[in-house]
């Protein structure tokens, strides 16, 4: 990772690039190497495990994956070093036997990421975005809450690292006071990576059919997405810090969350 980008070049993933950097409406920017987002980080070599702890400090690991997910994939080697914790906070209701909610079945487009409908696009995208706060507020503050850890870096993460990370990514941004401008943009970056992003998924059981039922263009994030996500949560609820507030945020929550990006 260069002065000159965000992007964190690793060869076990794709999609993974630091919240620093970014301009804020206050006139200053974010701090480089204390929050990362990421895609899936199950297949990460051992350089770049020593890159990610050992050069970057990373400490907190936020899975948004569903329990599904987990399972099928199996766990990923910054589980076996002692020096990170891992903080594993599906956004999905889940249902089936190994999973967080009790049911019979495994309801499929809930708990895998692309699966659903034949819906208007931004409908659908956005959809699963207020699905996330609707079914999960809780995981979404604790997500919050564990990105905002002081002791070392953090990194969130997903499949793609495109949409749950997306949503948690503009959350963290919005609390630190980044410009929407900004917020959007870096949402629509994991745009310049798709390509590859799907190739290494495909590559996985866990996600090719739900990836091949629909064309490579359906999964591109545009900024329209976001933008009508955060819209909504001002013309509803005053704006998403007033949205976490009313699902247990605090006011110390904020100013951990400032200090971390802010300093």
């Amino acid at each position: 990772m260069s002065e000159l980008t965000r992007w964190i070049d690793l060869e076990g993933a794709v999609n993974a690039r630091d919240l620093g950097g970014l301009p804020t409406r206050d006139g200053g920017h974010t701090l480089r190497g204390r929050i990362f987002r990421a895609d899936n980080l199950q297949s990460l070599t051992p350089g770049d495990v020593t890159r990610l702890v050992g050069e970057l400090n990373l400490r907190h690991v936020v899975d948004l994956r569903s329990t599904t997910e987990v399972s099928l994939e199996g766990p990923g080697p910054l589980t076996r070093v002692p020096e990170v914790r891992h903080h594993h906070l599906t956004l999905f209701a889940e249902g089936g036997g190994n999973t967080d909610v009790e049911a019979d079945t495994i309801d499929g487009d809930r708990v895998l990421p692309w699966t659903g409908q034949a819906l208007d696009e931004e409908l659908r995208v956005t959809g699963f975005y207020f699905g996330y706060l609707r079914d999960r507020p809780e995981a979404v503050v604790a997500a919050l809450r564990a990105m905002a850890l002081n002791d070392g870096a953090s990194i969130v993460h997903c499949a793609a690292g495109k949409d749950r990370t997306g949503v948690l990514s503009a959350l963290a941004l919005e609390i630190a006071g980044v410009t929407r401008e900004a917020i959007v943009e870096d949402y629509v970056a994991t745009g310049e990576r798709l390509e590859l992003i799907l190739k290494r998924l495909r590559g996985s059981a866990t996600y090719r059919d739900d990836l091949d039922s629909r064309p490579a263009d359906d999964h591109m994030p545009r900024a329209r997405y976001l933008e009508q996500f955060l819209g909504v949560l001002d013309d509803r609820f005053g704006g998403p810090p007033a949205w976490l507030a009313a699902n247990g945020w605090t006011d110390a929550d904020t100013a951990a969350m400032r200090a971390r990006l802010r300093g």
